[in-house]
């Protein structure tokens, strides 16, 4: 699996970095929403490895789901999943920064098996196994807990891609002992908290491919989520938002109990 992410990212994302053309740059729902001639060359490359790694298995990716909505119902059937970002972060990858990444999920049942996210600029794989724990790089990674009275780093969802209700549910973290800021690839974000980093991510979106890689890295390094209502999130869907990941299950509940309060 590691050579199959390191593989697709050589063969179709690098070689793009910071040599992309007008052209190969396109808005799909806007111009923040966007996709590029690496991401999609990526996931078809994913697509063709990680069904042959495991006969029988499916691919849920972003721009699968974008031409057919009616691929993301994969998650609810009984075939393995592989859940694909190709270019987690496009935005900071058109604009020729480092901050992206691409995620990989499996999944059965709804259930997260094991992730890899792989930032190539960054020299960087992560890689969680349910009950194995999670490295980067091969060393094992822990959340630990935040600094006892120290105010919360939470990185959250972009308003450039938030709604006004969305907005307004994420007020609540605009509070004393919180320090707030937009979140980049959210994949990298919960890289961060899974190294004891950031604190916390809250997120108003669900999409399965921007979360999951990074919510089993999340549970493995030590931490844990929680929807809006207390629940774990679920990769099939209908959770209630905001989300939180966070390092420790305290932070958790706290960051949970102020969006509530947006």
């Amino acid at each position: 699996m590691e050579e199959a992410v390191r593989k697709a990212a050589a063969a179709e994302i690098m070689p793009r970095f910071r040599q992309l053309g007008a052209e190969e740059i396109v808005e799909k729902n806007g111009p923040h929403d966007l996709v590029t001639v690496a991401d999609r060359a990526a996931e078809a490359h994913l697509t063709a490895s990680l069904t042959a790694l495991l006969p029988g298995s499916v691919v849920v990716g972003e721009e699968a789901v974008h031409a057919d909505p009616a691929v993301y119902e994969a998650l609810k059937g009984d075939a393995p999943v592989w859940i694909v970002d190709p270019v987690d972060g496009t935005r900071q990858f058109v604009h020729g920064e480092a901050g992206f990444c691409t995620l990989v999920a499996l999944a059965r049942h709804g259930e997260l098996l094991a992730s890899w996210t792989y930032a190539p600029v960054l020299e960087e794989l992560a890689v969680a196994v349910r009950g194995g724990g999670a490295t980067v790089n091969g060393e094992v990674i822990r959340s630990g807990s935040p600094a006892p009275g120290a105010a919360l780093a939470i990185a959250t969802s972009h308003p450039d891609y938030t709604t006004p209700d969305q907005k307004r549910a994420l007020l609540g973290l605009r509070t004393e002992g919180v320090r707030p800021r937009p979140c980049g690839s959210a994949g990298l974000e919960y890289l961060a908290v899974a190294k004891g980093e950031l604190d916390a991510v809250a997120f108003s979106w669900e999409y399965a491919w921007d979360h999951a890689a990074g919510l089993l890295l999340v549970a493995e390094a030590g931490g844990t989520d929680r929807t809006l209502t207390g629940e774990r999130y679920r990769i099939t869907g209908g959770n209630a938002l905001p989300f939180t990941a966070a390092r420790d299950a305290a932070t958790a509940e706290w960051v949970r109990s102020l969006l509530g309060a947006g």
